[in-house]
This record gives C-alpha cells, sequence and structure tokens, in this order.
C-alpha cells in the first residue's frame, strides 16, 4: 500500500533586515496602493501557526539578502540580526548581500547561527575549497530532504572586490547533477530541493537544464509569484521581497514522487499578531538608535519607490541629492531593487537609511562620451542579456542628466540607439563631469580624475530634503524603449 506523506516548504526571501512593519507597494485593480506589512515578528507568529497545522512535517528556508539592508542591520554588520532569525527555527539558509560585510565577517555571523549556511558555488581562492556546506539533509513527515544551496554568483563579478575578498564564486548550475545523483543514490533521499540566489530568469533556465530538481525556491528578483511555475518537473516559486510575504508549499508525496502540489504567497499584513518573543527581540536591536531613526526630516508630495525597471522616483531623489552634492551635470547610481517605498507624507531618517544602507561618499569623474555610450551598453547587457546567466544587474543602471533611447532587442553593444546629456547628443570625444556612488555607479574601469568627496550619501539625501523642505520628485522617461 502507497504511503501518502504530506510536507509544507515555508519560504523566506529578500528580507533585507526590514525588521518591522513598513510601508509596502500593492498593484491591484489597475493601481498602486500602499500599506503596511512585513516584520520578523508577524512571520515568526505566521510560521509558528503553520507549524501547529502539520507538526514535524514543515521544512523553513530563507534564500538570503537577510543581514543587510537597513541600519540597525549594516551598523551592526549583520550581528544585530542574529537572535532575531535564530528565532524563526530556520532550516537552512544561502545568501547574497550578506558578502558586504566581507566574507570574514559573513562567516562570524554564520558561526552564530542555529541553522546552516548553504552554497555549492562559493570556493576559497587559495585552496578551492568550499566555504560553506553545499547541501544538508533534513527529515521531516517521514521523509528525507535533501537541501541544496546556491548563493548569488555576481558577488565577485560586478560587486565591490572587499565583498569577494579571498573568495571567488561559480553559477552553481555544473556542482548540481553530481550532487543531487549522490543525493539520490547514495544518501536516498526523497525529494531534493534547491534554495537559489541567482534571480528567477536564470533559476528557470538552471531547472530546464539539470534534472532531478523536486522544488526551486527562487530569490533575487523580488518576483511575487502567485502561482508556481512548473519547469522540467520541478516546482518553482519566489515570494515578494521586505518580508512583506512569505511563500507557502503544501506537496503530497508518493515514493518519492510530489503527485499534488498548492501554493499560497501570504501577504504579511498589519493585522497579524506579532510575536512578543521576537517582537521584543527587534524592539532590543532598534532601541539606542530609535529616536535618530524616526527623526522628520521633510515631506514628500509624491510617493517614492523603486519598483521600476527603468527609472524610479526613489532613485530620482537619491540622484538628485548626489548631482546638487557634487556640482555636476549628470549623476549615476546602481539600479538597486531592495528599498521599502515612501508614500506620500514625511520623511524620516530611517527613510533615507533604507534607500543607501551603505552610505557611500559622493563621488565625481571625468568620463567621456565614448565610455559613457560604453558603460550604458555593458549595463543594459548585464539586465536585459538574451542568456539568463549573463544578466547581473538589478534594475537598468540610475541615470540623471541624460536621456537614453534604447531597442532592448538588440544584441549585445548595439542597444542604444541614441544618448543626449541635457540637451545635446553626446559627442564621443567629450568629457563630461560626472557624479556618482559605488563602483556599481560608474565603474572603476571608466574615467579619469576620480575623487571621494567628504559628503556621504545620508547627509547629501538629509541636506537636499532639508533645504527643500517639501519635495515632489518626478520620473524624467531618462530610459526610453523605441
Amino acid at each position: 500500500m502507497k504511503t501518502t506523506r504530506q510536507l509544507t516548504v515555508l519560504q523566506m526571501n529578500d528580507t533585507h533586515a526590514y525588521l518591522n512593519l513598513h510601508p509596502e507597494i500593492f498593484i491591484e485593480t489597475g493601481g498602486a496602493y500602499y500599506r503596511h506589512a512585513g516584520g520578523y515578528a508577524r512571520i515568526a507568529t505566521l510560521f509558528k501557526q503553520i507549524r501547529e497545522q502539520n507538526p514535524q512535517g514543515v521544512v523553513t528556508l530563507d534564500n538570503g539578502d537577510t543581514f543587510h539592508g537597513t541600519y540597525p542591520a549594516v551598523h551592526s554588520k549583520g550581528e544585530a540580526l542574529v537572535p532575531i532569525v535564530n528565532a524563526l527555527n530556520l532550516d537552512g539558509m544561502t545568501a547574497h548581500s550578506e558578502f558586504a560585510y566581507g566574507p570574514a565577517q559573513f562567516e562570524k555571523i554564520v558561526s552564530m547561527l542555529t541553522y546552516p549556511m548553504l552554497a555549492n558555488n562559493c570556493y576559497r581562492k587559495k585552496t578551492t575549497e568550499l566555504v560553506f556546506p553545499s547541501h544538508t539533509i533534513i527529515e521531516r513527515a517521514g521523509l528525507k530532504i535533501g537541501i541544496i544551496g546556491i548563493s548569488e554568483h555576481i558577488v565577485d563579478k560586478t560587486m565591490p572586490p572587499q565583498f569577494s575578498k579571498g573568495i571567488y564564486f561559480t553559477l552553481g548550475n555544473k556542482e548540481l547533477p553530481s550532487l543531487i545523483h549522490t543525493l539520490r543514490t547514495i544518501e536516498k533521499v526523497d525529494l531534493v530541493i534547491v534554495l537559489s540566489h541567482v534571480g528567477f530568469p536564470q533559476e528557470v533556465k538552471l531547472a530546464n537544464e539539470v534534472n532531478g530538481i523536486d522544488i526551486l525556491l527562487s530569490a533575487h528578483t523580488h518576483n511575487r509569484i502567485a502561482e508556481p511555475v512548473i519547469v522540467n518537473d520541478t516546482i518553482l516559486i519566489q515570494s515578494g521581497c521586505h518580508g512583506s510575504f512569505i511563500g507557502r508549499l503544501d506537496v503530497e508525496v508518493e515514493q518519492g514522487r510530489i503527485i499534488r502540489h498548492r501554493h499560497e504567497l501570504i501577504e504579511v499584513t498589519e493585522e497579524i499578531e506579532p510575536d512578543l518573543k521576537v517582537q521584543a527581540m527587534i524592539n532590543s536591536a532598534i532601541k539606542s538608535d530609535r529616536e535618530m531613526l524616526e527623526t522628520v526630516i521633510g515631506q514628500t508630495e509624491t510617493a517614492l519607490n523603486r519598483y521600476a525597471q527603468l527609472e524610479s522616483t526613489m532613485d530620482n531623489l537619491l540622484l538628485e541629492a548626489i548631482r546638487d552634492a557634487a556640482g555636476a551635470s549628470l549623476a549615476f547610481s546602481n539600479g538597486w531593487r531592495y528599498g521599502a517605498p515612501i508614500p506620500p507624507g514625511p520623511i524620516t531618517m530611517n527613510d533615507l537609511w533604507n534607500i543607501i544602507p551603505t552610505n557611500p561618499p559622493i563621488s565625481t569623474v571625468e568620463i567621456t562620451g565614448e565610455e559613457l555610450l560604453t558603460m550604458l551598453e555593458e549595463n543594459l547587457e548585464h539586465t536585459f542579456s538574451f542568456d539568463p546567466y549573463k544578466q547581473m544587474g538589478g534594475y537598468v543602471k540610475r541615470c540623471l542628466g541624460m536621456k537614453m533611447y534604447v531597442k532592448l532587442e538588440n544584441p549585445n553593444g548595439m542597444r542604444v540607439q541614441d544618448l543626449f546629456i541635457g540637451n545635446e547628443r553626446v559627442d564621443k570625444t567629450k568629457k563630461y563631469f560626472a557624479s556618482f556612488v559605488t563602483i556599481q555607479g560608474i565603474p572603476r574601469k571608466y574615467g579619469t580624475n576620480r575623487r571621494d568627496l567628504e559628503i556621504k550619501a545620508i547627509d547629501a539625501l538629509k541636506q537636499y530634503i532639508v533645504k527643500k523642505g517639501t519635495i515632489s520628485i518626478e520620473l524624467h522617461g531618462t530610459v526610453q524603449i523605441i
């Protein structure tokens, strides 16, 4: 007689250290609406309720981008999050922005966790040994489950070099088949779960290429997947960002095969009662900085958010502040996805730290028109490459003081049809004075006379908003698809 096992898989991804309730944007009935969501104490409540529904039958996993993204996290180099996430009773995680503190600090954080950090694609340069275990095996609902982690692979390719000091990353796809074979044939697992942070397009391609994955928990691209995607008999889900959602996947398993599944993308609503123990930990983590973070520095008439591929109001505010502080005509920043929206109303210091928690210096550089074109083409390829494995960006690079006309369907290096600096067509031989933040704004290989200013991003934002009092930030049509 066949035995049917009931297993529940819970996913938390890209929470970016959002400790408490925060504004979130929802696209409903054709419009954008804002309401509060998220917070680890409410996530803890949901996890507890679901575990009570299926005792000994729940797997809870975190895709990473957990220990970085807000002031309390960055100020403590991730350590403030440790007791909070330990209280969630997770079964494993993988990582991305955690490496921003440097590999040594991240390894220190991992040593404090009660669950394993998994990455089949993160190696030490000196020895080529894995930095973290590639997988773990757990038992739930009478099933033996193999969990393989794949960390974000762009850390040593497009991010600041200190993020990957002494380590390197592969895509992780080539390591998978042998791992899956070992888990299936030697360890005799019933199910294989891949916990990945390389991005939804990449993970769809990976699932198509690699056989034997039962469930793939996706991350990095902040997709709110309401219905699972089935690829090569693999069930893929991803559950938004900022802890505003968790994913729940219920599967019925017979003889090592999933015969039925049900999925729910669960909004972490304000109405959920927070877990008191976890909330107390959160309150303790932010106690010393609460007054500073809650300080109101100005007002915004327009909603500020990052939920757009080509241009966003939040980044236009950042670019205006960068450009104003540097006295430049051009401004550039990375196309970051993280950063909770700011609805019309007061702007607090906490909002500023959410926009750019690393608080880098404002920098300037002289860059030629030809270099600008090359840089923009490179960024478009990293964002829209026809091969998902070559996609290495967030959103399109944020730009101010220019207008670019592009054909996204064109091959690499041939997408920019026209570029205007101010009202004039770009001159390839001319040098332009540009401002930016981080090497993801303008990589080191571009430009000359690069200089870091004394003013940092948070002070530049504060200075700009205080000077204006009330701001109204619009979209400028900086990137035009033709």
